[in-house]
C-alpha cells in the first residue's frame, strides 16, 4: 500500500479566489506553488488580489509580516502549463466552472506530469468522470473539491470518477492531509455532498426572501443561531459568488430534476450584476476590504 507521496512543489491552474486560496494554503505548508495564469495582465490582477488579500489579514493581525512574506517567496506565477506542469508529482486544476476548459486542461496537463503523478480537479458540480476521460491517464484524475475561503475551511471532498485509480486516491488523501484539510469521500455524482444541499437551502432562502417572510440579515441570523451553520445562507452566497450558486443550481436542475429550478430573485440578481463580494453588491453591499456596509440606522443595504 502506498504509505507517502513525496509533493514538495504544486502547480495550480487558475489565479481566482480558489486558486489563490489553494496557492496560499500549499506555501504556508512548505510546499512551493506555480500559478498558472493565461497572460501577463491576467497574472498582475491574481497576484494583486494576493497581496490584498495578504495585506486585510495582516491588518486584522490575522498574519505577521514574516509570514506574509513567506507565502509570497514560495509562490511563483507563470502563463504556460506546460513550464509549471512539466514533471511535477501534482496538478490542481482551479480553472472557472467550464466543463470543455477543464478538460482542455486536464488533457494537456496529464501529459506532461511525473510518470506517477496525478491531476486533482477543484470542482463544486462538474462529473469528474467526464473531465477524467479527456486525460491521457484518466485513473490519474480525481476531483478535489476544496471551499472558500480556502484557507479557513477544513473540509475538502475527495471525488473518486469511474476512472481513478485506488493509488490516486491515496495520494489525494496524502495531499489533503499536507494542507491540513479533513478529507471525505464522495462518489461522483451531481453536486456531490455538500454542493447539493448548500444548493437547495440558498435557493429556498432566497424563495422566503422574495416572499417577505423575513430579511436577508434575520434570515442568516436564524440559520446560524437557530441551525448553528458557521455562516447564513446569504453571506455564502455572497462570498462564493452568485453566478457560481446560480450555475451550480442549473447544473443540479439538469441532472436531478426540478426542485433544484433557481429562485427568480437570484436569477435577477445574476442579471443585475449583483454577483458577490467580489464585486462589492450581492445580496448585501460590501467596501473595499470585504466588509458589508450598513446605512444610519444600521440596517443592512
Amino acid at each position: 500500500m502506498l504509505e507517502t507521496y513525496p509533493i514538495d512543489h504544486v502547480a495550480v491552474v487558475g489565479g481566482g479566489i480558489m486558486g489563490r486560496g489553494i496557492a496560499h494554503v500549499l506555501a504556508v505548508r512548505g510546499v512551493g506553488v506555480t500559478v498558472v495564469e493565461p497572460d501577463g495582465a491576467a497574472i498582475d490582477r491574481a497576484r494583486g488580489a494576493l497581496h490584498t488579500e495578504l495585506d486585510t489579514l495582516l491588518r486584522r493581525s490575522r498574519l505577521t509580516d514574516s509570514e506574509a512574506t513567506e507565502i509570497t517567496s514560495r509562490i511563483e506565477w507563470t502563463s504556460s502549463l506546460e513550464a509549471a506542469a512539466d514533471g511535477k508529482a501534482v496538478l490542481i486544476e482551479a480553472a472557472p466552472e467550464v466543463l470543455e476548459l477543464k478538460c482542455d486542461i486536464v488533457s494537456r496537463a496529464s501529459k506532461l506530469l511525473s510518470s506517477d503523478g496525478f491531476v486533482a480537479t477543484n470542482t463544486s458540480a462538474l462529473s469528474i468522470t467526464r473531465i477524467a476521460a479527456a486525460a491521457i491517464h484518466p485513473d490519474r484524475v480525481i476531483g478535489m473539491h476544496f471551499f472558500n475561503p480556502v484557507p479557513r475551511m477544513a473540509l475538502v471532498e475527495v471525488v473518486r470518477a469511474t476512472q481513478t485509480s485506488s493509488a490516486t486516491v491515496k495520494k489525494s488523501e496524502i495531499l489533503g492531509q499536507l494542507m491540513g484539510k479533513t478529507v471525505v469521500h464522495v462518489k461522483d455524482s451531481a453536486g456531490f455532498v455538500t454542493s447539493r444541499v448548500n444548493a437547495l437551502i440558498g435557493n429556498e432562502a432566497f424563495r422566503m426572501l422574495s416572499e417577505g417572510v423575513a430579511s436577508a440579515a434575520d434570515i442568516d441570523e436564524a440559520l446560524r443561531l437557530g441551525l448553528n451553520h458557521p455562516m447564513g445562507p446569504f453571506e455564502l452566497v455572497d462570498l462564493v459568488g452568485l453566478d457560481t450558486r446560480l450555475s451550480v443550481l442549473n447544473r443540479l436542475r439538469d441532472s436531478l430534476g426540478d426542485r433544484f429550478l433557481p429562485s427568480p430573485l437570484l436569477v435577477n440578481l445574476v442579471e443585475a450584476g449583483r454577483l458577490g463580494r467580489k464585486v462589492g453588491h450581492g445580496v448585501f453591499d460590501y467596501d473595499f476590504d470585504g466588509k458589508r456596509i450598513t446605512d444610519e440606522a444600521g440596517e443592512i443595504r
